[in-house]
């Protein structure tokens, strides 16, 4: 059983629900004029869309299903994949 949960967790995905642009993330951001909002829309911008970072962010949380996901850990992802 151990090896079946193991294989489970390890094959696991995350996938994000809808659509979302970088429009979409700027009209959430707009408001927002701190350093992390103002860095992950650079980064963004530079990576002209959202896709790698979705992709990204759902690679990263997947390590975090076993401790749980919550807006403290997806703040940290978005920062670090900013940053990066």
């Amino acid at each position: 059983m151990n090896n079946l949960i193991k294989y489970l967790l390890d094959n696991m995905q995350i996938d994000f629900q809808g659509e979302i642009t970088l429009d979409q993330v700027r009209s959430f951001l707009r408001e927002d004029d701190g350093k992390e909002a103002r860095v992950l829309l650079s980064k963004l911008i530079e990576e002209k869309g959202v896709d790698d970072m979705l992709i990204t962010l759902a690679d990263c949380l997947k390590e975090h299903i076993q401790t749980g996901i919550n807006e403290k850990t997806v703040r940290e992802q978005l920062l670090t994949y900013a940053e990066s």
